[in-house]
């Protein structure tokens, strides 16, 4: 809620009149006071309820103000900032200044002129809301409700006045994050005053043409959503891109540059480029709405209120059928990794479209790698070779995946350019110590938060060199993450592994082409080679095919097959624990694919017996015991774990 007693919104048009609105609607019990040079503006804020009282002149409406909002167009800031400077004294003691306008810079040079330099009451601000409607006439209250607000405070802010803003935008349901005044311009031009120039030029350039009226009589729902914006203020817009200048312009670079990429390959009928840059464009698109919007970036799925579901369960039938379950994720995230490190073309299939799998896809398409898909588990990889990786626009995003993330470590420490790995809540808390203290022994220059922790910095360009590394605590993130570092290093990288541990990276490596030996508890690779594209059937999910094996081992009268399921020797152990148990299961069509050995796993109904599980079984089954709790439950005698 916020307290300011009064409050003066100098410019009542669409933004400052929602504003209003806003507080009106929040149930804000303060005065709010309106300066605006046009009086029927004025009038009908009063009017409509919105408002106070108002003026035109600015030293007139000060008395007692505890804050001022100023809501005018960017050029027109300096002079009323000189008006409000000659009045100020009247405003009250504690008097807090923001504003609203769409660029900061020189916003910034404004008060900087005026004050002397930026005073520690203001804090500058920028919703990130609008309509191509203007005027007091269309304050809406609910214009910030779930949108963004922008301050960009200076070193100097007053911890008070920020805390004061903070709460009058929260109060018209935003949410306020904070940034600099140079970031804050880079970003909102690429996003906001870019689009808002190319609707304009495209609506003026139809516009000029003969047969304007049938362009537009035609024009189809893609064409009025785009150039909507085009309806906007051009005042306002003129302003912008003149105070924004130089990061508009830079923006506007960018995009000439995309344009004429292309252009060229429409000229030359490249369909491989066409094909790429808008499959990188759609998922990127509908990727990142997920991310902002905090929402699952997997197929729609909507949680009752509060986010609780209700789940009732009653006795059924038997567990009968056929059936493949999800792709591996392990393998899935590798599939990815090595094919885009490949000459030519992969084609995977059973590929996990999971948030982790789908964060390290789209992580390799900002490195400028051309992905089709994934489509019902299906995705097309054009590899880039080992040196084809290009520097990303920014931090590359894994999400909750710490695979992902220690992964791409080793991979981003053989790399030319700079990078950062970031992730998500959870992630940033965990620590990336054991990967990034080996990768550094092998010459790589990383950075890391406190205590380790991400976001990982990483400089590229360091000349990496194999090394010996045993491991201290046996780890298959570690080992892929010193393998991958390895294809990069000069010599040999050699790992010894305290206890067995998955070894889909090693398996696929030798897919792919690239030798990777082992002797005993050490595998190692020599630096320098390639990888040869090819195709991948990803293995169905052990951990995934657990719970329908789990529930016909239980359940009289069940006989299912699970078909295309991994039976990598490092995850066996919920077959092998089964079959103590009693379990009725068989192996059946066992072959290899892509390194990776998978089989047809049927199993039929027999009763369990508990059992003591045996110690070497339990790191092959670590992620299989919640369900295989539930058989040990419906065994007869009693089922113990230990190590």
């Amino acid at each position: 809620m916020c307290h300011e007693p009064r409050i003066l919104i100098v410019g009542l048009g669409l933004i400052g009149g929602s504003l209003a609105a806003a507080l009106r609607a929040s149930g804000f019990s303060g005065e709010i006071i309106a300066c605006d040079p046009n009086k029927d503006e004025i009038a009908l804020g009063i009017e409509l309820g919105l408002v106070n009282a108002g003026g035109t002149q600015l030293a007139e409406l000060l008395d007692d103000v505890s804050m001022v909002v100023l809501a005018v167009p960017v050029l027109a800031m300096e002079s009323v900032m000189t008006a409000l400077a000659q009045a100020l004294p009247n405003a009250a003691d504690d008097v807090v200044i923001t504003d609203v306008g769409s660029t900061k810079a020189t916003i910034r040079e404004c008060a900087e002129r005026v004050f002397g330099y930026v005073l520690p009451n203001i804090v500058l601000g920028h919703p990130i809301a609008g309509s191509e409607k203007s005027g007091v006439a269309a304050a809406n209250p609910t214009l910030y409700v779930n949108h963004k607000v922008i301050l960009t405070p200076e070193p100097n802010v007053d911890a008070d006045a920020l805390a004061r803003v903070e709460k009058l935008w929260q109060a018209c349901g935003a949410e306020v994050l904070q940034m600099s005044v140079e970031r804050h311009d880079q970003v909102l031009a690429r996003t906001s005053h870019l689009p808002h120039l190319l609707a304009f030029s495209l609506v003026d350039t139809l516009a000029r043409q003969d047969e304007r009226l049938d362009i537009f009589r035609y024009a189809a729902g893609g064409f009025r959503d785009f150039t909507r914006i085009a309806g906007s203020d051009p005042v306002m817009w003129r302003d912008i891109f003149i105070a924004n200048r130089e990061a508009v312009l830079s923006s506007l670079d960018d995009f000439e540059a995309g344009l004429k990429r292309l252009r060229c390959a429409v000229e030359s009928g490249d369909s491989d480029a066409l094909i790429a840059t808008f499959d990188r464009a759609s998922h990127a698109r509908h990727y990142f709405d997920t991310l902002l919007n905090k929402t699952s970036y997997q197929a729609e799925y909507h949680m009752q209120p509060h986010g609780k579901v209700t789940y009732r369960v009653q006795p059924g039938g038997q567990a009968q059928g056929r059936l493949r379950v999800p792709g591996d994720k392990s393998i899935s995230h590798r599939s990815i990794m090595l094919g885009a490190l490949a000459e030519g073309v992969t084609e995977v299939k059973g590929f996990l479209e999971g948030e982790d799998s789908l964060a390290t896809l789209q992580a390799f398409r900002e490195m400028g790698v051309a992905i089709e898909g994934p489509h019902q588990g299906r995705v097309t990889i054009h590899g880039v070779g080992m040196q084809g990786l290009k520097a990303p626009a920014g931090p590359l995003y894994v999400g909750n995946s710490g695979t992902a993330m220690r992964l791409f470590a080793g991979l981003l420490a053989g790399q030319s350019f700079d990078s950062e790995l970031t992730g998500d809540e959870s992630l940033s808390k965990r620590p990336m110590g054991r990967v990034a203290d080996p990768l550094r022994l092998m010459g790589a220059t990383i950075d890391t938060a406190e205590g380790g922790r991400p976001p990982l910095k990483i400089h590229g360009g360091a000349p990496l060199k194999g090394i010996y590394y045993d491991m201290p605590m046996a780890s298959a993130q570690v080992k892929s993450c010193l393998l991958l570092a390895g294809l990069y290093a000069e010599g040999a990288t050699r790992v010894r592994e305290p206890a067995p541990t998955r070894d889909h990276t090693e398996r696929m490596l030798n897919g792919f082409g690239y030798a990777v030996s082992r002797e005993g508890d050490t595998c190692w690779l020599q630096g320098g080679g390639q990888l040869t594209a090819g195709s991948i059937d990803v293995p169905s999910d052990i951990s995934s095919a657990t719970f329908f094996l789990v529930a016909a081992a239980i359940t009289p009268g069940s006989d299912i097959t699970l078909e295309h399921v991994g039976i990598n020797p490092t995850r066996i152990g919920v077959i092998n624990i089964l079959k103590l148990m009693g379990a009725d299961l068989t192996l059946e069509n066992e072959r290899e694919v892509g390194g990776e050995p998978v089989a047809d796993i049927r199993i039929r109904y027999a009763p369990l017996k508990g059992i003591d599980i045996p110690v070497d079984q339990v790191p092959l089954a670590i992620d299989e015991f919640p369900a295989l709790f539930i058989a040990a439950a419906n065994a007869h005698g009693t089922t113990r774990l230990r190590g």
